[in-house]
């Protein structure tokens, strides 16, 4: 399969937790879905969760799903992973994750998702917050289309 693109493709990094709720999971397949339905590349942490809820959401739009793994075997990613990163540094890659987005939407999430929140706030990639952490420089939404919205109005 050629693909051909006349614009450049842009991406929208989803972080939250790999234990979350089924109520997050379908915020974050909901945030996948608006962000495969309008074109984006999803970048994420590849793994289960927030990360897999997200991917198969884009991945039911049409959307190609990017995952940052922290091991050493693409085998880690979850199914809906277009695009498997193997790093090999565990969570060293959260600041791979943020820098390889233009815009972030985190979901939930516990320490590992408020560090990639440091690294966003500290490189100023806009960070849009869905029943996240409730920190100076998080833009919050109040729905998957909002954050998707929210997302994109940053990368026009």
């Amino acid at each position: 399969m050629c693909l051909t693109f006349d614009k450049k493709l842009r991406r929208i990094g989803v972080i939250g937790g790999e234990d979350s709720s089924l109520e997050i999971q379908s915020l974050a397949k909901d945030v996948g879905r608006e962000i495969g339905k309008h074109g984006f590349i999803l970048v994420c942490g590849g793994l289960a969760g927030v990360m897999e809820s997200a991917c198969s959401g884009a991945k039911e739009a049409g959307g190609i799903t990017i995952g940052i793994l922290p091991g050493k075997s693409e085998s880690s990613a979850n199914s809906f992973v277009d695009i498997p990163i193997v790093t090999g540094i565990g969570y060293g890659r959260n600041m791979i994750v943020v820098l390889s987005s233009e815009v972030i939407i985190a979901i939930d999430g516990r320490h590992g998702t408020l560090s990639e929140i440091a690294y966003g706030l500290t490189f100023k990639i806009p960070i849009i917050g869905l029943s996240t952490w409730d920190i100076e420089g998080i833009i919050p939404a109040k729905t998957p289309e909002e954050a998707v919205s929210l997302a994109a109005s940053f990368l026009k």
